[in-house]
């Protein structure tokens, strides 16, 4: 049970990002006309918060679902890599829990977890469960108090905050900081390129790839031949 808690502890900085920017989800996903109990089935069971606004924007458009289904997809392609660059942490976990494990991570959560080179389940549960239960939380109050608030723009600070906190707690810890901040400006500077030049999900995509590309050459530069 220790180690559940421990991954409890690690989410913190995840779950209070998550508040902000779940509350802003429950107000846009109301807006669209999804009751309570719609929004509750996607924060569980999509549980990804770029996702679910694209989802909510397609809806609101009345995009059919040969449109809805494969943007989705293609948003959350770049859960693939990330399950990827985990999944020697989880060496010899049985395949079941590693599926179980998977299905609840996020972006947000990798980053907590990629700091730790052995991971435990029980660890991983902690930290996911905590972030997947904020987040269903914030979801359902944001549809909740969704006819009270004013302009809800105001939460999106949220999610570039979150973020920016993971990224200097990841920084403090890295033993390699030169070549943490060559990865992530190079990521953020491919994301805007892609962006402005491939506007939509590939963005993403491809500031993910290219970031983690950087990174495995950086190690393998710096690493030397007995490493």
């Amino acid at each position: 049970m220790s180690a559940f808690w421990g991954g409890v502890r690690a989410s913190l900085p995840v779950v209070l990002g998550y508040l902000g920017i779940g509350l802003a989800a429950g107000v846009v996903e109301r807006a669209a006309g999804l009751s309570y109990a719609e929004i509750l089935l996607l924060s569980t069971v999509l549980y990804a918060g770029s996702a679910q606004f694209v989802l909510t924007s397609l809806l609101a458009l009345g995009a059919p679902a040969s449109a809805i289904v494969p943007t989705v997809f293609l948003v959350n392609l770049r859960h693939l890599l990330l399950s990827a660059a985990l999944a020697p942490a989880l060496r010899g976990v049985p395949a079941w829990k590693n599926a179980l494990l998977g299905v609840q991570l996020t972006d947000e959560t990798f980053v907590v977890a990629s700091a730790h080179k052995t991971l435990r389940p029980a660890w991983m549960a902690g930290l996911n469960l905590s972030a997947w239960t904020a987040w269903a939380a914030a979801n359902v109050s944001g549809a909740a108090l969704s006819g009270l608030g004013g302009d809800t723009r105001v939460l999106g600070f949220a999610l570039p905050a979150m973020f920016a906190a993971l990224l200097v707690l990841q920084l403090r810890t890295h033993r390699r900081v030169r070549t943490a901040l060559a990865v992530a400006a190079v990521s953020a500077a491919a994301g805007v390129g892609a962006q402005l030049a491939l506007a939509g999900p590939w963005a993403v995509v491809a500031a993910t790839v290219l970031g983690a590309s950087l990174g495995l050459l950086l190690q393998a530069c710096t690493s030397g031949p007995n490493s």
